[in-house]
């Protein structure tokens, strides 16, 4: 009884909250990249990270071990964004060459390329994949999002927008997200071509969306934008319920922010390289950590887990040091 009591005290006590926030830091960084990190991705099932970069590399993590398993080169296409499918070594990536905007589902396993999926005819933007289905969508500088099957090489629907659209399944992958021009979009996955059932203000902002996401379970969705608003809205209602301030990012960096596993914190990067979190409740900075870089870094916490990444011209793992938090103080 004794064994099952000190083991929930320890569950109960590693939620992430204000301290623990506080108490993070680096503790593992791996520098050996030439080029910025333009996009990460945590599979949601087994304990795999995938990045890529400027440098035209596709690296596969295990983060247990914290140790790089594979690096691919995408020389003739550049890579720019990359995504996991349901699989833990099969990736969707997008190219960064300027001239073929094809996206590619790519076996990390035997670095096959099991499908190529044409349709847009400028960079792609947003890249997210639906959790319960086969299906992803893309949305580029061509003004379209375009939804897909893994299984077909043609885009199963186009969806028009004006600006440059940020794209996001929820969870359940029951809905997803369009955002752009100040507003957030929502549409029913089995019923998109209908239109959007729902339609969110950010209060007046229109800068360009550069990023929406879902928290775990669904009734939070942010979107980071151009001028470094993040703006975090209850799903919904459409009640916009906090919006913090960073640094603005030029229109070639990407300002990308992350829930915590719960939903009660937000991550993100800045204009200036600062990483910073934010309570959702009380809408308060709680941490901050300054940078030395001039870049906002890529940021995603990973699943279920006391820990976040960041990329920028490394890759950074962020862990809390239990000897700075008073309630592990005296322990064992």
């Amino acid at each position: 009884m004794a064994g099952g009591q000190s083991e929930r005290e320890d569950k109960v006590s590693l939620e992430t909250t204000e301290e623990i926030l506080q108490s993070m830091e680096v503790g593992m960084t791996f520098r050996d990249y030439s080029g910025r990190i333009s996009s990460m991705d945590f599979h949601k099932t087994s304990n795999y990270l995938v990045t890529a970069s400027d440098d035209e590399s596709i690296r596969l993590y295990d983060v247990a071990n914290a140790t790089c398993l594979k690096t691919i080169n995408s020389k003739k296409y550049g890579v720019d964004l990359v995504s996991f499918t349901s699989h833990p070594t099969t990736v969707i990536y997008s190219s960064k060459n300027g001239w073929d905007e094809s996206l590619r589902l790519l076996s990390l396993h035997d670095n096959k390329y099991l499908r190529y999926f044409k349709g847009h005819r400028d960079r792609v933007v947003s890249l997210s994949l639906c959790s319960r289905k086969e299906y992803f969508i893309s949305g580029s500088l061509d003004r379209t999002v375009l939804l897909w099957d893994q299984r077909a090489e043609k885009c199963q629907g186009l969806l028009r927008v004006q600006g440059r659209p940020a794209t996001a399944y929820d969870e359940q992958g029951l809905v997803f997200a369009i955002a752009f021009g100040g507003y957030i979009r929502m549409f029913d996955t089995r019923y998109y071509e209908k239109g959007p059932f729902e339609i969110f203000s950010v209060g007046g902002h229109v800068s360009d969306a550069n990023t929406v996401k879902f928290s775990n379970d669904g009734r939070l969705v942010l979107l980071t934008t151009m001028d470094g608003h993040i703006h975090v809205l209850d799903s919904f209602r459409g009640t916009l319920l906090s919006t913090y301030n960073v640094q603005p990012v030029p229109s070639s960096s990407t300002l990308e922010a992350s829930f915590s596993p719960e939903g009660m914190f937000v991550i993100s990067g800045s204009g200036d390289g600062s990483v910073y979190a934010w309570s959702v409740r009380s809408g308060k900075e709680v941490a901050s950590w300054m940078s030395t870089d001039t870049e906002p870094p890529m940021i995603k916490w990973a699943p279920g887990s006391l820990m976040f990444v960041t990329g920028s011209s490394e890759l950074s793992f962020w862990i809390p040091d239990l000897s700075k938090l008073a309630s592990f103080v005296g322990r064992n």
